[in-house]
């Protein structure tokens, strides 16, 4: 079998460290490896294999699409991408609108911040985003995110983007020892920032609605505070929900548990779009904003924008959460993995704090002092002993995502509630293993 190791360039990786297994095969929440073994996926990978691994609805469309058409360009129609486009806009409530499908994530956020500017006539208005998120690794993507892993690669005044500080109830940028408190302000501080740069000169507002690889999930106040704010100054609101979507939270679309009250302007989508069995992103408009392009150029577009295969494997993705009633049931499996990771936390004393449980993603931070929250290593570093935990636990079977101090539990919504359990028994005997009592705050 060929070895990767030193022919492939990795990404998010130092390349003379990268030593992963290999995967040949998958099923449900599990993974089989080259060597036999199988491993239980907590995070769906990149929280995007929200249908599993080799899920048959979406092997048998791939398959029955490739014999009919495997590629056709997005300058001509395609039955697979009319179909997805339709049940995007109904799943949604955005009738009338119109969608525009992209390769991925980060793509799918940068063709919307074209379109809202394109949209609000302001070519080169300015880009509200926040601190500490993350909207994908290409250049504008990365002028996007507020992570500090690749601030240094780019200026993002250069491309118009504005940070605001996150609504971090944890750790509220703001003071506020209140969640709810803490998520209004951080809708007010982008008002505040809109008012700054004055309304006429700003494009759009990107955020995630609710979970993220930063580990923050905001306040129930601080959406519909974003919305409000944002409308009240004819800014047209993006909603990030690459990873939110799809069942993650709960929700077909995590603003959605907001009801109108949460309804963006655009919203991008990817990773559970096609529960990752084929590349695809999607900028969903509202009506209002595709009718102001309606009759306007769009300078835009890449080869592969809208393949048929990968459209075709949208639409069995959706049909399949629906048939199997898996939003419903990320929003009981992510309640009592929520409740179980609190019990963690009442037993160990490295959890500071516990968020989440929408649906089948919740956050665990650990912490060197539960009563000054210090962290056990500055962010966005991986303290050693967690990284000694997540080995132990894949050499045990169970694959767990991390990133700085957080355990991330993302798995797909049709892992089996006994996997589920064993999870969580697994980690709870590897934190009392590694992490026996909370270590010393590194500064």
């Amino acid at each position: 079998m060929a070895d990767e190791r030193t022919t492939v360039l990795h990404s998010w990786s130092v390349q003379a460290d990268w030593n992963a297994p290999t995967v040949v095969g998958g099923q449900g929440a599990r993974l089989q490896l080259a060597d036999g073994s199988a491993i239980l996926d907590m995070s769906s990978l990149a929280e995007c294999s929200n249908l599993g691994h080799q899920h048959p609805k979406l092997v048998e469309a791939i398959r029955a699409q490739a014999q009919r058409l495997c590629f056709v360009s997005n300058a001509w129609g395609a039955q697979p991408r009319a179909e997805l486009a339709e049940k995007l806009l109904a799943r949604s409530g955005y009738e009338g609108g119109r969608v525009f499908f992209t390769l991925g994530g980060a793509d799918a956020n940068e063709h919307a911040v074209k379109i809202a500017r394109l949209a609000a006539r302001k070519p080169k208005g300015a880009v509200i985003a926040r601190d500490r998120s993350y909207h994908g690794a290409t250049h504008l993507a990365m002028a996007l995110s507020g992570d500090a892993r690749t601030q240094a690669q780019v200026d993002a005044a250069a491309f118009g983007v504005h940070h605001v500080p996150p609504p971090y109830a944890y750790r509220c940028p703001f003071g506020s020892v209140d969640a709810g408190d803490c998520g209004t302000r951080a809708a007010e501080a982008v008002a505040d920032r809109i008012d700054a740069l004055r309304a006429d000169n700003v494009a759009a507002v990107l955020m995630e609605p609710d979970a993220g690889t930063n580990g923050i999930v905001a306040p129930d106040s601080y959406w519909p505070a974003l919305r409000r704010a944002t409308a009240d100054r004819d800014v047209l609101l993006i909603a990030d929900e690459v990873m939110s979507a799809f069942g993650r939270c709960g929700e077909w679309f995590a603003w959605q548990r907001h009801g109108e009250a949460g309804r963006p302007d655009l919203m991008t989508l990817a990773k559970g779009l096609t529960g990752a069995a084929l590349p695809l992103g999607a900028v969903v408009l509202h009506r209002d904003v595709a009718a102001r392009i309606e009759h306007e150029m769009l300078y835009t577009g890449l080869t592969y924008c809208g393949h048929p295969l990968a459209c075709a494997a949208g639409v069995a993705a959706l049909d399949a959460y629906a048939d199997e009633q898996l939003i419903e049931r990320s929003r009981v499996l992510g309640k009592h993995l929520f409740e179980e990771a609190q019990r963690l936390q009442a037993r160990h004393p490295v959890i500071g704090d516990v968020r989440g449980g929408h649906g089948l993603f919740v956050v665990i931070e650990l912490v060197a002092d539960r009563t000054t929250r210090a962290p056990l290593a500055p962010w966005p570093q991986t303290p050693p002993a967690l990284k000694a935990l997540v080995d132990e636990a894949m050499a045990a079977g169970v694959s767990f995502a991390t990133r700085g101090n957080l355990v991330l539990l993302a798995p797909p919504l049709v892992i089996e509630e006994a996997e589920l359990a064993d999870a969580m028994t697994l980690l709870d005997r590897l934190l009392a293993r590694h992490f026996p009592h909370a270590p010393e705050a590194r500064t």
